[in-house]
């Protein structure tokens, strides 16, 4: 199983950006889809979160502006970021957890100017 993401690029502060991202190969069930973020020097971080039930939850820093949705028969997740920040920059990660395993995406860079 591969997740691949894509929609990053360069955006100038106040702009949007799609990112999605599909799982291919043999995948049960997906409970949690996720975004994550590595900005350079700092560590990992949760951005969004979407279960299977529809439930989402997002970091403080994001509420408002960004948007997770999944869809688990195209075994998929997308995050709508708009009012894009510099400090939203960094490489964001799709992480799929199923029953059995945790499968991550390869990232995706997203840079933001002024």
């Amino acid at each position: 199983v591969q997740l691949q993401a894509s929609g990053g690029g360069k955006v100038q502060a106040g702009g949007s950006l799609r990112l999605s991202c599909a799982a291919s190969g043999s995948i049960f069930s997906v409970n949690v889809m996720s975004w994550y973020r590595q900005a350079p020097g700092k560590q990992r971080e949760l951005v969004a979160v979407v279960t299977s039930g529809g439930s989402t939850n997002y970091a403080d820093s994001v509420k408002g502006r960004f948007t997770i949705s999944g869809d688990n028969a195209k075994k998929s997740v997308y995050l709508q970021m708009n009012d894009l920040k510099v400090e939203d920059a960094a490489v964001y990660y799709c992480k799929f957890v199923t029953t059995i395993a945790v499968y991550w995406g390869q990232g995706t860079l997203v840079t933001v100017s002024n």
